[in-house]
């Protein structure tokens, strides 16, 4: 760009005055590089005095193209009429755009209809032609539009052979720094520079306070995580208290024994829980709950009969990633349970992490969120879990929903729920529900007659609905786009 700028500054040193269009010709170059050249030269001071000027100009459209290549479409349907003539239908099927051609031909008077044989021919009225559109059309192609008359032109622009085009130019002169090389500018005030004085010999590039700048970085929102923060919202606007889940590992204690999950229940396995090493065993564990556990497996509640097995404490010491969130609604009621002044009702949610060793496919991961919710209070019913899954669900925007009979450990009756997703057109379990067992809530000291609905949902899942993806391997994991977490909308609910 130096050296551009260069040649302008000697060009007008020259020549004198010039416009920027004409000094593209000259030099052979783009005139947006002999524009960049200018505003170089402008960076540095008032050596150029700069006029902006527009000048039309005339250039071809496609149709235009067409014309002067193969002539005039009133040149080729006169072409197109044999001596004896022929019929108007027959005309019709030749060149392009026979019909403009026709009517052109006819008000130029180069063919007539004859009717004085019975069936109406079209002859010609004339021995030859002079095809002046096209010669038109070729001058201006050539550059001589002068050659051709400013009627003429709008005529052709009309007939879409012709488009004018306006060009953005400067006329370039002398300023008042006027020199033929270019000063470099200062950018930088140094303390040298103010120590020495040097500063007031020098030129200093002006600051432009208009230029954007760089984009700053900025971190980015999962679509998980919007989503999540509209959950938690919806949960507190229907009146729950959020629980803490800060603890990821969970002994099977609180994880299994303590929401009546016999120990031989195949979701203690290995095919479907991950065990800790280290540490391997826990110890704390309220002793009267303990004792109140063991009786609920061994013996039943309310005449039941339990699981008639022998209850080992080894096996409920064992450290697990926790499989779900339950445990900590287990631990929430049996502090509600056991606080001073006895038991009142509770709403309470939470989402957060759990782990599974589950085998990978569109719809399963191993690690994933659960959104558990519990409400305990007297007389509650299958019928008020279904109603705030209802109000749950409206309030996301879902109103697809089934619900399924199952059978869980720890609720009865139980049901899981279904959403459809449309981008892999079947339903999607999103979550697991019931009524918590008696055997569940009497050892942690809930009274009778209260009743606790409970849920736990996924999160991933009714992401994948809201955001139409149809993979959770392409919403979470090693193998996700960043530029769709960069590109996500803001998750908006149907509240």
């Amino acid at each position: 760009m130096q050296d551009i700028a260069e040649r302008i500054l000697k060009y007008i040193e020259d020549h004198g005055e010039v416009d920027t269009l004409d000094l593209a010709v000259v030099f052979g170059e783009d005139h947006q590089k002999i524009i960049g050249g200018v505003k170089s030269i402008e960076a540095t001071g008032e050596l150029l005095r700069c006029q902006a000027s527009t000048r039309k100009s005339w250039k071809l459209t496609t149709e235009g193209e067409h014309i002067m290549e193969h002539g005039s479409h009133e040149a080729n349907i006169f072409k197109a009429v044999p001596t004896d003539g022929t019929t108007q239908a027959e005309l019709m099927k030749c060149g392009k755009n026979p019909k403009a051609g026709f009517s052109k031909a006819m008000s130029n008077g180069w063919i007539c209809i004859d009717k004085s044989g019975g069936a109406p021919l079209i002859k010609r009225k004339v021995e030859t032609i002079d095809d002046e559109v096209q010669t038109h059309v070729k001058a201006i192609n050539d550059g001589k539009e002068s050659s051709v008359s400013d009627s003429l032109k709008n005529e052709y622009k009309k007939r879409k052979i012709l488009e004018e085009s306006v060009t953005k130019s400067f006329i370039l002169s002398k300023g008042p720094e006027f020199a033929t090389t270019l000063k470099k500018l200062e950018t930088d005030l140094t303390v040298e520079m103010l120590a020495s004085g040097l500063w007031k010999d020098l030129k200093f590039k002006a600051y432009n306070f208009d230029a954007l700048g760089a984009t700053p970085g900025r971190g980015q929102l999962h679509p998980l995580m919007k989503v999540r923060t509209e959950f938690r919202q919806i949960f507190l606007e229907m009146g729950f208290s959020e629980m803490p889940t800060n603890n990821f590992v969970e002994s099977s204690f609180w994880n299994f024994d303590a929401l009546y999950v016999p120990q031989q229940h195949p979701a203690r396995d290995q095919q479907d829980t991950f065990f800790v090493s280290h540490p391997q065993m826990s110890d704390k564990f309220p002793l009267t709950l303990l004792d109140a556990v063991r009786d609920s497996h061994e013996r039943g509640v309310d005449g039941s009969i339990g699981y008639r097995y022998n209850w080992k404490l080894d096996e409920s010491r064992k450290n697990v990633l926790r499989t779900h969130t339950t445990g900590v609604s287990a631990r929430m009621l049996y502090k509600v349970a056991n606080q001073p002044g006895g038991f009142k009702p509770v709403k309470y949610f939470s989402i957060d992490k759990v782990f599974r060793n589950e085998t990978l496919d569109a719809t399963h991961l191993a690690e994933f969120h659960q959104v558990e919710g519990v409400v305990a209070d007297y007389g509650l019913t299958l019928g008020d879990l279904i109603g705030t899954f209802n109000a749950f669900f409206n309030k996301l925007g879902i109103t697809e929903l089934e619900y399924k009979p199952t059978f869980n450990p720890y609720t009865e009756p139980s049901m899981e729920i279904f959403c459809f997703h449309p981008g892999l057109k079947r339903w999607i379990e999103v979550g697991n529900s019931g009524v918590f067992r008696p055997e569940l809530l009497r050892p942690l000291g809930v009274p009778d007659g209260v009743n606790v609905i409970a849920w736990g949902l996924s999160l991933e899942r009714p992401t994948m609905i809201k955001y139409g993806i149809n993979n959770i391997r392409d919403l979470i994991g090693p193998k996700i786009d960043l530029k769709m977490v960069q590109d996500g909308p803001i998750c908006r609910m149907n509240c």
